[in-house]
């Protein structure tokens, strides 16, 4: 069931960090696969997470033993040659892999806006998008912000970004620029979009919280509408001629100027 559209007067609540919620869709609603003992171990610690179902080796079980307690589970005996045979021979699943279902859909009212949201605007590349997840949860985003449509299926994301599902949470919106001008600017965020011909470098923007770094997806980069529901367009500074980032990268290298402003250690 999708959360009903929130007025533009009511406030912001924070969610507990660590413990996302994903807001949803149809295409995310199927049973994932989550494996690799850090990703699991995130699963297991986020109580919105659905747990079904839990196969792991003997040291696995081990490692993990106090979530499993915590969670009541009984995990299903395995060897590395079952997980093999059920995720692949090239997977590398360090003796454990966990069924799960969706997280529950969320809005933006449901982020804590008052640090950085890295918003996508219509990214579709399952690396980019996965690479770009790694780079929230790793300089401490607020959320991750797509476009309900032409966004990769989160279980997709899933295969390079396990932890980071559980880590970040995951809004999608169904008009961006709508959202970016009502839910955004209205509140107070500094929206700053990303572009190659952007006015002015994006290391010596003063960048303040709350911030929302938005970057549109490569070739196509930032919509119009999208733009003009920016305070600034900036660029990333390069030294070569090869200009052009990946999304991903542009992704990382803004998320850690914003880190780095926020802290004040510029």
């Amino acid at each position: 069931m999708r959360r009903q559209k929130p007025s533009h007067s009511k406030p912001f609540t924070q969610a507990p960090r660590g413990k996302p919620r994903h807001s949803g869709r149809s295409a995310d609603t199927a049973r994932i696969l989550i494996f690799g003992l850090h990703a699991v171990e995130a699963a297991l610690g986020n109580p919105d997470r659905p747990v079904l179902r839990l196969l792991a080796t003997d040291n696995a079980a081990h490692r993990l033993a106090p979530l499993i307690a915590k969670r009541k589970l009984t995990p299903e005996p395995a060897t590395p040659k079952d997980l093999d045979r059920l995720l692949g021979p090239d997977t590398v699943h360090q003796g454990v892999a966990l069924e799960a279902g969706p997280l529950e859909p969320i809005g933006l009212d449901d982020v804590d806006t008052n640090g950085t949201l890295l918003v996508l605007d219509q990214v579709t590349d399952p690396h980019n998008v996965g690479a770009a997840l790694r780079s929230a949860a790793a300089f401490g985003a607020s959320g991750l912000v797509l476009t309900e449509r032409h966004s990769p299926p989160l279980s997709g994301v899933l295969a390079k970004a396990q932890r980071a599902l559980d880590l970040v949470p995951i809004v999608l919106v169904k008009n961006l620029s709508q959202a970016a001008h009502t839910e955004l600017g209205e509140r107070g965020v500094l929206r700053i979009g990303l572009a190659e011909d952007g006015d002015e470098p994006l290391e010596a923007t003063r960048l303040t919280q709350p911030l929302a770094l938005v970057l549109g997806a490569e070739g196509k980069g930032l919509r119009h509408l999208t733009r003009e529901r920016c305070d600034r367009i900036c660029r990333i500074s390069t030294t070569s001629a090869l200009a052009s980032l990946n999304v991903s990268n542009a992704a990382a290298i803004a998320m850690h100027w914003a880190s780095l402003k926020a802290r004040g250690t510029e």
